[in-house]
Parts: C-alpha cells; sequence; structure tokens
C-alpha cells in the first residue's frame, strides 16, 4: 500500500499501537519485530480486538481484509510519522545528552504549557520506535511539540531527527554513557551532534550551553544559528540543601529538584520559554510547580530515611555530578546506595574504581555498593553486594535508620526495590 493512501486511513483512524494488549477500539495495529517477538503473528487477534486495521511485513499474516502488507513495518510507521509532521509543519523542539535531557524535557514542558498547546514526549519513549508514536499524537491544535531523542549507537540521533524534522535543537551536555555501543568519547560526541548536522542542514536553530566548551566549538564548527544560555547574566544557585533554590530577575525560584547538577538543565528551560516569550511570572510558576516523580533527582521521606532517588540512569558523569553534590549537603548524616553503572565497555572498571576512589575520601557515614563492577573495586569502607537482591536481605536484617540517602544506579539495577525497605 502507498504511503499516502496509509495516511488516508490514519487521518480517519488517528490512534496507533504496536502492542497486541492494548487495541483501542478502532485504532491502527503496526506489527514490529524484535530478538524476542513477532508482532506479525498477533495481527488478526489485534483485529478481534478492536483494532480497525492492521499492517503486516510478513506475507502469511496478511490474511484478512484489513490486515495490509507492506515491506517493512517499523519503516512504514517512522515514514508515516515523518509524513504527519510534514503536513501539520507544528514547529518541533528535539532535546538529546547524555544527561539531563528528560529532566530538560519535562521542565521545558511546565515551562511552554503556561503559554502554548503543547505535545511532548511521555516517560522514556526517546528511541525509533517511541519517537514516531510521539509524532504520531499531534493533533492541529497543537502550537508547539518536544521531542526527545536518545541513541546508543552512532547514526541514531540522525534516524531520529530525519523523522521529527525538528526546527529547534538542545544538546544538553556529553559525557560517557553506551560506550559499548559508541565505542569512545568522540564517537557519543560525534552522535549526540547528529542534532546539530540536521539543524545546520535544514536551516534551525540550537540552543547551546555557552558554559559547555564542546557544545560551543561543535556549533560553531558547523555555523550553526544559535540561541546561547548559561553565562554570567543567567540565573546564580542561592542554595542546595538539598533542594536547588535560583536567583532570576531579583526574584527567588524555589524548585523542588535536587542538585546544583540540574541548574543546566533549567537554564536551558528558562532560555527556551523566554525565546518562545512566556512571561517572566509564569517561567518562575512553572518551575516552582515541577515536581519529579520518575526516580530522577526525586526526594522523598519514609518513616526512618530522607531519600534522594536518582535511580533510573547511571553513567560516570552524572554518577560523579550526583555524589559530588550529595557531599556538599550540610547533613550530619549520610549514606549512599551506589549501583553498577552500565554499558561502558572497556572503560567500565577504570570508571567503577574512580568513583570508588572519591567514596573512599568521603566520611560517609554507610557506603553500600551493588553489582558486579562495583565488587570488583578497591574501597574500604564499602559493603559489597553483588545483586540488588541480596541488598534487599540485608537491608530487611539491618535497617538503615535517620540517614540521607542518595540511591543512584542503572535502571536495570534496580535499586528502587530498595525503597520500601528504607
Amino acid at each position: 500500500m502507498e504511503l499516502q493512501k496509509i495516511y488516508e486511513l490514519y487521518t480517519k483512524h488517528p490512534v496507533i499501537t504496536t502492542d497486541s494488549r492494548n487495541c483501542p477500539k478502532d485504532s491502527i495495529f503496526f506489527a514490529l519485530k524484535g530478538e524476542k517477538f513477532n508482532g506479525n503473528k498477533f495481527a488478526s487477534e489485534t483485529i478481534q480486538k478492536g483494532c480497525a486495521f492492521a499492517f503486516v511485513d510478513e506475507k502469511e499474516y496478511a490474511n484478512e481484509e484489513n490486515i495490509f502488507l507492506v515491506e517493512d513495518t517499523l519503516k512504514t510507521l517512522q515514514d508515516l510519522a515523518r509524513l504527519h509532521r510534514q503536513t501539520l509543519n507544528t514547529p518541533i523542539i528535539a532535546i538529546t545528552g547524555t544527561n539531563g535531557k528528560t529532566t530538560t524535557k519535562e521542565l521545558t514542558a511546565s515551562v511552554l504549557k503556561k503559554k502554548y498547546k503543547l505535545l511532548y514526549t511521555q516517560g522514556n519513549l526517546n528511541n525509533h520506535i517511541g519517537v514516531p508514536l510521539t509524532i504520531l499524537q499531534l493533533k492541529k491544535e497543537h502550537s508547539l511539540a518536544i521531542i526527545e531523542m536518545g541513541a546508543n549507537h552512532p547514526g541514531e540521533i540522525r534516524t531520529l531527527a530525519n523523522i521529527a524534522c525538528p526546527n529547534y535543537g538542545v544538546i544538553t551536555n556529553i559525557g560517557k554513557a553506551h560506550i559499548e555501543g559508541f565505542g569512545s568519547l568522540d564517537g557519543v560526541i560525534h552522535t549526540k551532534c547528529e542534532l546539530y548536522d540536521y539543524l545546520n542542514i535544514s536551516g534551525g536553530k540550537a540552543f547551546v550551553n555557552q558554559s559547555n566548551e564542546i557544545l560551543q566549538k561543535e556549533a560553531d564548527k558547523r555555523k550553526l544559528s544559535v540561541i546561547k544560555y548559561a553565562n554570567e547574566n543567567s540565573p546564580q544557585i542561592v542554595s542546595c540543601e538539598p533542594f536547588l533554590t535560583l536567583s532570576y530577575h531579583d526574584k527567588i525560584i524555589e524548585t523542588q529538584l535536587i542538585g546544583r547538577y540540574n541548574l543546566e538543565n533549567i537554564l536551558a528551560a528558562i532560555k527556551i520559554g523566554e525565546y518562545f516569550e512566556v512571561g517572566e511570572n509564569e517561567i518562575i510558576e512553572a518551575l516552582k510547580e515541577y515536581c519529579p516523580n520518575n526516580n530522577r533527582s526525586q526526594f522523598k521521606k519514609t518513616q526512618r530515611n530522607e531519600l534522594i532517588i536518582d535511580a533510573y540512569n547511571a553513567n560516570p558523569t552524572s554518577m560523579k555530578a550526583s555524589l559530588e553534590n550529595f557531599l556538599l549537603i550540610n547533613n550530619g548524616q549520610k549514606s549512599v546506595i551506589l549501583g553498577d553503572m552500565k554499558e561502558l565497555g572497556h572503560e567500565s572498571k577504570e570508571e567503577h574504581q574512580k568513583i570508588a576512589d572519591l567514596l573512599s575520601k568521603s566520611d560517609l557515614e554507610n557506603i553500600i555498593l551493588v553489582g558486579p563492577c562495583f565488587e570488583q573495586t578497591v574501597c574500604p569502607a564499602a559493603k559489597k553486594f553483588t545483586s540488588t537482591e541480596s541488598l534487599k536481605n540485608h537491608l530487611t536484617e539491618n535497617p538503615i535508620s535517620s540517614q540521607l540517602i542518595l540511591i543512584k544506579g542503572s535502571n536495570s539495577m534496580k535499586l528502587v526495590e530498595c525503597i520500601e525497605l528504607l
């Protein structure tokens, strides 16, 4: 079936699903495949459950009137999203980076919603499937959209940019993450800056952190049209005990975010808000209102302890920043629970030891390290556990009380499972 005809079907049935367990009435099912699943097998079932149409890429499953065969369902989904984006021509802001992209997205959305009907990436739908699914939720009434873009291998940001066709872009920062996929820090830089490449070719604009030498250099190299932020006139930190408080145009912003490392995320949101003419009072209100609930820079008070939960992801850059910020907080009783940083490849041993060395210089009450990578480090003061499950058993028998506890690690470590024991 030609793409234009698929688009005509979509305009009449604008709800898309790729999950055979979730089939809203009159929606369209795209049968995607992975290493351990084949959506083609469930196409007929989705029609029975309420889908109006299904698209498959294996001929044997195109066996009903409302099931159509295409060459590649994923590519068709992406092409459909691109066509929809070009048809509506809604201004799009793309956000990527090693750290802070989700928080920056959420903060920016909080600001822009004060003035605009906004579509923005929900949760972590920032990959080759999530981006087109988000774009296909665009409606005529949306005046702006924010699309988060993640990547773990070269070329991925280029692919996502060619689907979303952003008018504006932000790279929050660049650090060591997914080294297994990128090969090196240079690989990370090259991949993240694929967004700059797209904006350069398309005539878009980039919001660039002036304090980041790498990003400034890469933007200059491409002679990008830039909107700069994070300079000497930007909002400054007033306090970080533990919530981040800023001064902005002689006014105080008391945020609900933990960590001075979130300053750059806030500055990006402010600059984008200013560029799109959101009022000063509305920007301040939005930043005060935003409260993280996604295990990123999240504060939680339990019956026994106070927790700083930053356990959605971890890499050397974010781990060091979180830990350094935590050590600066004036609280006499502090502990850390740190889990392995994944996908670091040949740099894993060295980077975990760097964190262990930083911990060894601290006066923390409890140092708890979880995972086989941290288990191999030299850190005499630390209690080490092979898995989160073994840590949970320990905490059940040896509860921690009256502590401010930082919880940080890669999402796959599942450290959030410990929260109920703290």
